[in-house]
């Protein structure tokens, strides 16, 4: 088995505008990751609808998971969304995504180390920023509600993405990286 994994990870627009890129390459670096892949890019909506799944399904799960946060409030999602079907809802936050992911110049990177999938994930935080905890890019840089979020009618601040699995992993991948943009190198300790 190998043990060694690459795992894409985004500064969203919105962690451009934190001003965490340092940052967010320093966390990496020090748990000793290593960046076989970095670029500045700006894209469109076209190649965002690529990133964010239109699956129903998927969306399906994605609404429903809003509307439990509606119920959970006490809060009716006609009220603010307009809208209370699952599918529906599913639609309108993955159009939310899209229209935040492409606002706005990102930093698409890809990081490779031991388990670096999960660590990675852990090291990111929940996407619910509100229960991310300390010590995590989400839980020191972004306070949001998924309710609030949506409510205002757009994506929660999360600020940063991090492949899921590695089947994500590899079509992230794909998607933000030409073969010739990911290098494969030796650090010294690595000799």
């Amino acid at each position: 088995m190998n043990f060694i994994q690459q795992t894409v990870i985004l500064v969203k627009p919105d962690g451009m505008r934190k001003r965490i890129v340092g940052d967010v390459i320093t966390r990496f670096e020090r748990v000793g990751f290593k960046l076989v892949a970095m670029k500045l890019v700006w894209v469109d909506r076209e190649h965002v609808g690529k990133h964010y799944m239109d699956e129903k399904e998927y969306l399906t799960s994605v609404g429903q998971r809003t509307l439990d946060d509606y119920q959970k409030f006490g809060l009716d999602p006609n009220e603010s969304l307009g809208m209370n079907d699952a599918y529906e809802v599913g639609k309108f936050v993955r159009n939310a995504n899209m229209d935040a992911l492409s606002s706005g110049p990102l930093v698409a990177m890809i990081w490779e180390g031991v388990d670096a999938i999960q660590i990675c994930r852990k090291m990111v935080g929940s996407t619910n920023t509100s229960v991310a905890i300390p010590g995590t890019i989400r839980g020191d840089y972004s306070a949001d509600l998924p309710i609030y979020a949506s409510m205002q009618k757009r994506p929660i601040r999360t600020l940063v993405h991090t492949s899921g699995n590695i089947q994500e992993a590899e079509f992230e991948k794909k998607l933000w990286f030409h073969e010739k943009e990911i290098f494969d190198y030796k650090m010294p300790d690595e000799e």
